[in-house]
């Protein structure tokens, strides 16, 4: 429980006591699951890709966590099933180190250049809507100049659906949100190529959250929140078995503990941001003029 005072312009508006479950799978286990005569849930990442590959009960444990089966009686029936893609030859992971947090200008270039050596097709993802708003105002003008749209959540009065749809429609067109595109989107094909996130997406450190921190096993709990979403967001790029394209992180600080949420086999690289373009207009398996920093394992 906590109490909150909400201000706009150095006045308070509203004041309101709050309430939440630490663990909001124990109503769900009793309102949903308890009452049914069975459930299947399934998703992508439901277990955690850990950094020791030994331990799949470990991996199993959050996946029974996160579903609620852990409240109810009765040992819940485990499957897993291999991915179809070949993600070893279809994608690379691009982990830029020279672009300084908090340089908004060397952000947008960044973001602008990626655009330009892709030629469009290329999902970017915000951790904040300021940003994303301030990288759309710095590149959208020059960019739709050069005949690549941009286009953008929490900017242009489009439903989140429509431009989507847009973005399938168009190869050339770029598309830049927050939550709801790194978590729901599916856009199979040459339309999205190139996936760019901004930072690694740590939690926001509210209240709630360092309570849930707190119970749930302090930094171990802030890693599997940061590896499910990496996976969601990395699995924006490839749908099909014809995809292929890159994941970039314009961020240096990167743990290594967290490259497991990339499915394996996957490249990962460090990279300068120009041996980044250099890959990107190459295309996934593309000579690479300028040898890069380093491999690295997922």
């Amino acid at each position: 429980d906590w109490l909150a005072v909400d201000r706009s312009d150095a006045r308070e508006f509203d004041v309101a006591i709050h309430r939440r479950w630490l663990d909001p799978m124990k109503p769900f286990a009793r309102v949903v699951l308890e009452p049914a005569h069975g459930v299947l849930l399934t998703s992508a990442t439901l277990t955690d890709r850990t950094t020791d590959a030994d331990a799949p009960d470990a991996q199993w444990a959050s996946a029974i966590a996160r579903s609620g089966a852990a409240h109810i009686e009765g040992a819940p029936l485990l499957s897993a099933a291999t991915s179809p893609f070949d993600y070893a030859a279809r994608a690379e992971v691009l982990i830029v180190t020279d672009i300084a947090k908090g340089d908004l200008p060397a952000l947008a270039g960044a973001y602008a250049r990626l655009i330009e050596a892709s030629g469009g097709g290329v999902l970017g993802l915000f951790t904040a809507i300021r940003r994303l708003r301030a990288v759309y105002g710095r590149i959208a003008d020059r960019l739709a100049r050069a005949g690549l749209p941009v286009y953008a959540q929490h900017v242009d009065p489009i439903d989140t659906g429509t431009l989507v749809d847009i973005f399938r429609d168009d190869p050339r067109a770029s598309l830049l949100g927050t939550d709801a595109l790194r978590d729901g989107v599916d856009v199979p094909g040459h339309s999205l190529r190139c996936v760019v996130l901004e930072q690694v997406p740590w939690p926001r450190p509210d209240i709630l959250h360092k309570a849930r921190r707190a119970a749930g096993g302090g930094s171990r709990y802030d890693d599997r929140i940061i590896r499910a979403r990496l996976a969601q967001a990395f699995g924006r790029l490839i749908r099909s078995k014809d995809d292929a394209g890159h994941f970039v992180v314009l961020s240096p600080a990167f743990p290594s503990r967290l490259l497991s949420a990339f499915p394996p086999g996957t490249p990962v690289l460090r990279v300068t941001l120009d041996q980044a373009l250099q890959r990107v207009t190459a295309g996934v398996g593309g000579r690479q003029s300028t040898p890069a920093q380093g491999a690295l394992q997922p």
